[in-house]
């Protein structure tokens, strides 16, 4: 018990010398680590063909949570980008308003876009002019007198009286193709193709497809196309009056029915031809040859069909002066020679499709979109 004591003594004193961090450092020692305890598959759920079912559904109701967020997110995205897609829409719709309703523009991108949108311009009548078929028009007249009439161009003046003529020619356009549809006229484009075809071996439109195309281009910054479309619509009107005008074909039919029934062409010629030529029964004085730009391309092509003495039927012969009107021409090959014809002709005047087109305004007014 006494050496018990002892060293208790002992210790206390030891333990007083000892200074406080080394108590502290010996506190803060860890244990031993312990060894890892075994693991238990308890806890592991047991899969089997009947709980499967229960085992799917309890991961995907985890998944969802992280779904869910993802599906979220993409609907803003759509919500966004339909949003964008608005606004650039509508930005580029005003854009264009006030390009060609205020600022009357005529630029290239314009143009294109008036071919893909039909934005109108004019009605007339019941029908809907639009804005392209009026760009088509003052493009080329604005072209051909900037490129081609440089000393006559009356710059912005003259373009403001373009602006009003081009408008007006669409209008015109408009009330043909009504009055076309009411009366069964039809251009197909077989037609125009055969119409380009003889004024082409007429060398009336260059020697070749290149210096047509090259000629469309320099003077009126057309394509081949841009051609056969306005070819398409002055055939149009050219038929729209032939229809329409049944005292002019009333007597050329009348003067036909006598050439074929033996009178004298060259009287009938004197006596009812509305061309000045009716002075010389109708002769029109000077050898015809394929080129010759005096005459209509209609009546050439067939002239070059008759023999010596043949009379045609009535043709639907185009203006070659834009001072004069369309005609009914009946014609008698005199003689010819293979390149050169002399003939004689009678003329029947057709009246001007502005007749037709006042008449049908007077009836359906035309409302125009703009103010020049």
């Amino acid at each position: 018990m006494k050496l018990r004591k002892h060293f208790k003594k002992r210790v206390k004193k030891v333990k007083k010398l000892l200074p406080d961090v080394v108590t502290e450092k010996a506190a803060s020692f860890s244990p031993l680590p312990r060894p890892p305890e075994p693991i238990s598959l308890k806890d592991v759920p047991h899969i089997t063909s009947e709980t499967i079912t229960e085992h799917r559904e309890e991961v995907l109701s985890g998944a969802r949570k992280y779904i869910y967020p993802l599906a979220h997110s993409k609907h803003r995205i759509l919500v966004i980008s339909s949003g964008i897609a608005a606004v650039t829409i509508i930005t580029f719709l005003v854009y264009c308003g006030l390009a060609l309703y205020k600022f009357y523009q005529y630029n290239t991108f314009l143009y294109r876009v008036t071919q893909v949108i039909p934005f109108p311009i004019a009605r007339a009548g019941d029908a809907y002019v639009n804005y392209e078929n009026y760009l088509f028009e003052l493009r080329h007249y604005i072209h051909y007198y900037q490129t081609q009439q440089q000393r006559l161009f009356g710059g912005q003046q003259q373009i403001n009286q373009f602006r009003k003529q081009a408008l007006q020619n669409v209008i015109n356009n408009g009330y043909v193709k009504t009055l076309a549809k009411k009366n069964g006229v039809k251009v197909s484009d077989r037609e125009v193709d055969a119409r380009i075809n003889e004024v082409r071996q007429q060398n009336r439109l260059g020697s070749n497809n290149k210096v047509f195309a090259d000629v469309l281009r320099d003077y009126w910054g057309w394509s081949i196309a841009d051609f056969r479309r306005s070819l398409k619509d002055q055939m149009l009107a050219e038929r729209v009056v032939a229809k329409l005008d049944v005292g002019a074909q009333a007597k050329a039919q009348s003067v036909l029915a006598q050439s074929n029934a033996g009178a004298d062409f060259g009287s009938l010629a004197a006596q009812n031809s509305d061309d000045p030529s009716k002075a010389s029964n109708g002769d029109w004085g000077f050898g015809i040859t394929k080129t010759n730009p005096n005459v209509s391309p209609e009546v050439i092509n067939e002239l070059f069909k008759l023999k010596a003495g043949q009379v045609s039927g009535i043709i639907l012969a185009s203006r070659v002066d834009i001072n004069k009107p369309d005609t009914l021409e009946i014609v008698k090959v005199i003689g010819s020679d293979g390149t050169t014809v002399t003939a004689q002709h009678i003329s029947f005047n057709l009246k001007d499709i502005s007749f037709y087109i006042k008449d049908l305004q007077a009836k359906e007014p035309s409302k125009t979109y703009v103010r020049f």
